[in-house]
């Protein structure tokens, strides 16, 4: 059965410096070689006239990294392509479907995500919505509970990688 999961990560950024960074192909290629993945690959970033996008992105994990709950279903290197197809800005705000898969693997993500002015202080919030779904008898659901902690592992290290991004780069910031 799949699991969801809700999460969020706060900017000091404004909306504007954070879509921008999410939408510069070489904010992708500097996030993917910090990433900790063996091997990542910016694999398609296309720009539309409207100002939205799309990204896609694999990274790949050896086999000896894997932990043993992932082994169990999925034998050699394991990649991870991710897309995101993002909306262009309107009225400050961005949303983005977001989805996962594991090719050879009976495992999903789909989720959505949204980009908005924080309400507590400047800056801005990303929300995220997510759906993992993993498709093997028993172990399905501890392996969705593992990819979920994971997430959120990974939402806060693009959080920080991102501000720092935004920050070197001399963006504005709120």
């Amino acid at each position: 059965m799949p699991r969801s999961f809700d999460m969020a990560a706060e900017y000091e950024s404004a909306v504007e410096a954070v879509y921008r960074a999410f939408s510069d192909e070489k904010y992708w290629l500097v996030r993917l070689g910090d990433s900790g993945s063996d091997h990542a690959t910016l694999d398609e970033l296309l720009i539309g006239a409207d100002g939205g996008f799309k990204v896609r992105t694999t990274q790949t994990l050896r086999a000896h990294r894997l932990p043993g709950v992932v082994t169990q279903f999925h034998r050699g290197d394991l990649s991870f392509v991710r897309e995101e197809t993002w909306t262009p800005m309107v009225d400050g705000c961005a949303s983005a479907v977001v989805t996962g898969k594991i090719p050879g693997a009976p495992a999903g993500l789909t989720a959505a995500a949204t980009l908005t002015p924080a309400t507590a202080r400047p800056g801005s919030r990303l929300a995220f919505s997510a759906t993992v779904e993993v498709r093997v008898p028993l172990v399905g659901g501890k392996i969705e509970t593992f990819i979920g902690s994971q997430l959120v592992n990974l939402l806060i290290a693009e959080q920080r990688f991102t501000t720092a991004w935004i920050n070197d780069s001399g963006w504005p910031g709120p």
